[in-house]
């Protein structure tokens, strides 16, 4: 019996993929539903109507691990999750790497699931952060070389993140409160960063603020004005021909870090490419765009 009792305690240090939800004790700010998640598999896995957020960390072996570890939020217009093109894909390139990946399965903003549903994304964000530092020992992760990556607004979420950490508003008291949800480092790919109306995405934008935000929300979710010297180092990748998401996002972004003096951030522009591209394997120069990150995260150990 104690052998079987040890077994079930280690068993997530031998695993290489490992499911954790986010909430174990009550989701917070949910309200009451007979809804279920959806997930629909075509060329792309997209799910929808979230309910029990959670991460799935992906591993590398312990013998190729660099200790550095990146929270993965897909895009998909907080309305669904490219989950496998935009999250375990991503995960499992950033393991051969040496590098954890851990999939955040957030909640989509929904007057019908949340309270405030504005305030859903970042909680599950700032929690799978937190919950990442908690375990680091264990998944043999360096708690210092902790990033969030995002696509389109899983950009906008991970933006939002890293300027947006400390802000109380949201805040969930639990065991995991006292652990900093500061990212090490940001890595944003075509992301959406303002909700400006010359340059966000409506899409994005109304399904995170609803049809008719004033303009001190959309000031506050608007990124680029949020970016103070505590922001993390990022490294972006846009395209020119975006047409989805402007490339001005990355620009007015990237000018922000560079105005309050962030070291070690950079940005690739590319001229064509436009939305969505992943890791863009099948584009003969933009494919290359995910070593360029490699060669950045190595600076960074």
């Amino acid at each position: 019996m104690k052998f079987l009792i040890l077994f079930i305690i280690t068993l997530p240090v031998w695993s290489q993929e490992i499911q954790l939800p986010l909430w174990p004790e009550g989701v917070p700010n949910q309200l009451k539903n007979t809804e279920q998640e959806v997930r629909e598999q075509q060329d792309i896995l997209r799910i929808s109507k979230v309910q029990t957020p959670d991460i799935t960390v992906y591993l590398s072996a312990k013998k190729h691990a660099t200790g550095q570890a990146v929270v993965i939020c897909p895009g998909g217009g907080y309305g669904i999750l490219a989950y496998d093109w935009e999250g375990t894909d991503i995960a499992k390139w950033l393991n051969s790497k040496g590098i954890a990946g851990i999939v955040l399965k957030y909640r989509l903003p929904s007057p019908e699931f949340q309270k405030t549903p504005r305030l859903a994304p970042l909680q599950d964000a700032k929690q799978a952060m937190r919950l990442v530092r908690k375990n680091a020992s264990l998944w043999n992760i360096d708690p210092s070389q902790i990033g969030v990556m995002g696509f389109s607004a899983g950009g906008h979420l991970a933006s939002t993140l890293g300027t947006h950490f400390d802000a109380p508003e949201g805040d969930v008291e639990n065991e995991l409160s006292e652990i900093s949800a500061r990212p090490d480092f940001m890595v944003l790919v075509y992301p959406v960063i303002s909700m400006a109306d010359e340059i966000t995405h409506m899409g994005s934008r109304k399904n995170l603020l609803g049809e008719a935000p004033s303009q001190e929300i959309q000031d506050y979710y608007s990124n680029e004005l949020q970016v103070t010297k505590h922001t993390p180092p990022t490294f972006l990748v846009h395209s020119s021909d975006d047409h989805a998401v402007p490339v001005e996002n990355s620009i007015r972004f990237y000018q922000a870090l560079l105005k309050n003096q962030v070291e070690g951030c950079e940005m690739h522009l590319y001229p064509h490419g436009g939305h969505g591209y992943s890791l863009a394997l099948d584009d003969g120069h933009l494919r290359f765009w995910p070593e360029l990150l490699a060669h950045w995260l190595n600076s960074w150990q």
